[in-house]
């Protein structure tokens, strides 16, 4: 599936093209000050419901901003390090924190590499990554009351796990088992003694 630049500018009618051939159906369309946003909610097999806004920007990107988990307080410094940590592991990903304190799960394409696949790809890589890590943000999504439980199995066949299933080969590691996985063992032990000390200061 060829990912290669585009010889024209992206325009809203390209990325409603690309959407509706993905079987994706937005929730919601916006259009303010000439960037046009979708909301789309995806299943993944573990991951249920997670919120991504994909954005463009014409004359500079289009980015799929992913709702990862609801705000998290400043004290958590052991969050902070999580999202910190997954930045430096994972790749063609990015987190980052709202102004709200939401975590936020960033695929930024650029304009002139941008195309269906491209699209594709991005958000079959947020839901790979959300399942990846379900384990390590449930207790986020538990606490403010966002969907937390595996998908139902009649969803499993959702157009979020059909878009992870259509660039599998171009997902590579994200689709080991979050059980097995090498990037939330590392640095655990070194952590475990420190974060327990520093999620107690306010």
């Amino acid at each position: 599936m060829s990912i290669a630049p585009r010889a024209s500018a992206c325009a809203p009618a390209d990325v409603e093209a690309w959407l509706a051939e993905l079987g994706l159906a937005p929730l919601e369309r916006a259009d303010r000050e000439g960037v046009t946003s979708w909301d789309l909610r995806l299943d993944g097999r573990r991951r249920a419901s997670l919120r991504v806004t994909v954005i463009l920007d014409p004359a500079l990107a289009l980015i799929c901003w992913g709702h990862y988990a609801p705000p998290i307080g400043d004290a958590f410094r052991k969050s902070y390090r999580k999202l910190l940590r997954w930045n430096d592991e994972l790749p063609f990903v990015k987190f980052s924190v709202g102004e709200d304190e939401r975590p936020l799960l960033l695929v930024e394409i650029p304009v002139a590499m941008a195309s269906r696949d491209a699209l594709g790809l991005a958000l079959a890589r947020e839901v790979a990554v959300a399942d990846r890590l379900h384990d390590e943000t449930v207790a986020w999504l538990k606490a403010a009351g966002w969907p937390s439980d595996p998908p139902a199995p009649e969803q499993l066949d959702g157009p979020g796990l059909r878009l992870v299933a259509r660039y599998a080969a171009e997902l590579g590691e994200l689709l080991e088992p979050a059980s097995g996985s090498t990037i939330l063992a590392l640095g655990a032990d070194a952590e475990a003694n420190a974060d327990r000390e520093e999620d107690e200061v306010p």
